[in-house]
């Protein structure tokens, strides 16, 4: 079947019954600020929100790394997938039936050169779909499967985290040198291992594989376990740093979990992934779990980015414990979420606990989440003999030490009577060590803009159009393409104003794709001409400019003031950025006249420009 082109009708269709705000939601946790619904940018780090979704015009827009566009531009970012790939993905939220013919639109549109990353993300789906058929279907995998049925994973566990084995024979090597991929290729994938004389070898053998997905679900590395114990290896065998997957930055299960959180169910950090598996099975389907490192702020942050609830759920044993401890301190570092925390008895881990109580049991412990100043504390009092005195005394200039810490005078004079009481001692004396300990915790949360503890406040930060650096003919640009373009009266009267043309090319390049728009469209709709706009530094321009804070009725004579800042003044500042380069080029060679007379010609110029200069 032949290849075509998604035409331009069928990709309006498909835009046009979506909200792009259902589509941000599942990956940005959106707050109503005005017009618009603001949240923290996917696409970058920020403490305060800046990215926006205005669901009149259907577009996002983030002020401060400048992305934009629509929902399908919104997708192509995310997922890093093609324009076509992204309508088939809207198409498929919306039920809508696209024809076959289109199905496979991403391969001629653009997109015959795979990139290194996508191509890197396609081996590992590969290798899924081997792991997992030799852990199924084959002899080679008939004892690693019974070992993890026998840790309690069902067959539709099993299946949905595509769970699979890599045998003692290497078997992936030879599977994708039959497929004739590229060696360089396999050699960044971070699948193979290679010797001292450069060959390629299967880096995992004897190990249960559990596929590590990015937030957009796709494969991007593997976690090994071995199946038959061996003291000179590792119990657990990560995939090594790549292109793709760097450990630091993914969350195990985050794109399955976001989905359940969207439902206004607290997201539970777990400590391994088995956690996360057990718990998914028991019914609990918001856990995720860092990659065998502590918390990192790259991942506190992509958790924030999606809810404000959050449940620190790791291992009771000590360890489990001081892993919690550091997770509280990242959380207060690098997010305005105070999470919550919930610690598992008797040294038991998530996993174990499930097991060996059930779920109501664990929906029980979450229910009753302490607040991590009682978990500090309780922690903390564990370090000490409170039998003796002198241990006593410690405590309690520790614990009022954590008590400092939190923002709130209400809760630093509960926590201070709840000391007092318990060891029986003057509270006014407490206070007294209180007070210098919070004068100095104030300062340093002056100091770091008042996050620690807080909940997040989502007050945008737009960057005004003054704070935007443009000369004067960039001004006048950008105002008069945004009026052109929801005023069809402009439109035609700059149609009409012989030799007119915009002197910045992106600007120029706008204005002929939108003249290809209007002879197939009556209205202007931004998120529609974004389908129009395929350059990234297009769609940026074009949302920056639709978003420009511009008085509702056009004003006398402004249209053609911007006319003539664009058609006079412009060509003064070429000539004058000529006449300086002469006027240097005289003075390195000592033409006096030739300076004089460079002179006035500047100077004459520079009077016609402040004459032209009115916006």
């Amino acid at each position: 079947m032949a290849l075509v082109k998604i035409p331009e009708d069928v990709i309006e269709q498909v835009r046009s019954q979506v909200n792009i705000v259902d589509v941000v939601s599942q990956y940005v946790q959106l707050s109503q600020s005005g017009k618009n619904l603001f949240g923290l940018c996917p696409f970058h780090e920020e403490r305060t929100p800046s990215f926006s979704v205005n669901e009149d015009k259907q577009i996002f827009h983030c002020f401060s790394c400048g992305r934009g566009g629509n929902v399908f531009k919104f997708l192509m970012e995310i997922e890093n997938i093609s324009f076509p790939e992204a309508v088939r993905k809207v198409a498929t939220m919306q039920n809508i039936q696209l024809d076959d013919k289109y199905l496979d639109a991403g391969n001629s549109e653009g997109n015959q050169q795979t990139s290194s990353q996508s191509q890197l993300i396609d081996l590992h789906e590969q290798a899924v779909s081997l792991y997992h058929h030799v852990l199924i279907n084959t002899k080679l995998g008939q004892e690693a499967l019974q070992y993890i049925k026998n840790r309690g994973l069902t067959d539709e566990t099993i299946e949905k985290y595509k769970i699979g084995f890599a045998p003692t024979q290497r078997l992936l090597k030879p599977f994708f040198e039959e497929r004739k991929i590229d060696s360089g290729l396999l050699g960044k994938s971070g699948l193979f291992s290679q010797d001292d004389q450069g060959n390629l070898y299967d880096r995992f053998v004897d190990r249960l594989m559990f596929p590590i997905r990015n937030e957009s679900g796709q494969t991007i590395g593997f976690s090994g376990r071995q199946v038959h114990s061996n003291p000179d290896m590792p119990k657990y065998l990560n995939s090594p740093e790549t292109e793709i997957f760097n450990k630091r930055k993914v969350l195990f299960n985050l794109d399955e979990a976001r989905r359940q959180v969207r439902k206004n169910n607290p997201a539970i950090l777990l400590e391994g992934f088995m956690d996360v598996i057990s718990a998914d099975q028991a019914g609990i389907h918001t856990g995720m779990a860092s990659m065998g490192t502590s918390l990192t702020e790259q991942q506190v942050y992509d958790i924030s980015r999606i809810t404000n609830s959050v449940i620190i759920c790791y291992d009771g044993d000590e360890p489990g414990q001081n892993a919690i401890k550091r997770a509280i301190e990242t959380f207060a570092k690098s997010s305005k979420v105070q999470p919550k925390v919930v610690s598992i008895p008797d040294g038991l881990d998530p996993d174990e606990f499930i097991k060996q109580r059930g779920k109501d049991s664990f929906d029980e412990l979450i229910s009753h989440a302490e607040a991590p100043i009682d978990f500090e504390l309780r922690f903390l009092k564990q370090q000490f003999n409170l039998k003796s005195q002198t241990d006593s005394t410690d405590y309690i200039s520790a614990a009022i030490e954590v008590i400092a810490k939190q923002n709130s005078a209400v809760t630093r004079d509960l926590y201070l009577n709840q000391l007092a009481e318990e060891f029986k001692v003057d509270k006014t004396l407490l206070v007294d060590q209180l007070a210098p300990l919070v004068k100095r915790s104030t300062n340093v949360v002056s100091i770091n803009d008042g996050h620690r503890g807080q909940q997040p406040q989502m007050v945008p930060h737009v960057q005004s159009q003054s704070q935007i650096k443009r000369n004067a003919v960039q001004i006048a640009e950008a105002r008069l393409m945004n009026r052109m373009l929801n005023d069809h009266d402009i439109w035609l009267q700059i149609q009409g104003t012989e030799g007119f043309s915009f002197v910045d090319e992106e600007y120029q390049m706008l204005y002929l794709l939108a003249e290809g728009y209007f002879t197939k469209f009556d209205e202007f709709s931004v998120a529609n001409f974004s389908n129009f706009v395929k350059e990234n530094s297009l769609q940026s321009l074009l949302i920056e400019i639709d978003t420009l804070d511009l008085p509702e009725n056009v004003g006398e004579n402004e249209i053609q003031n911007y006319i003539d800042v664009i058609m006079k003044l412009a060509p003064i500042e070429s000539q004058l950025k000529q006449k300086r380069a002469e006027l240097r080029e005289a003075s390195t060679i000592g033409d006096v006249d030739r300076q004089r007379q460079l002179t006035i010609e500047i100077v004459r110029l520079e009077q016609q420009k402040q004459a032209s200069q009115r916006v």
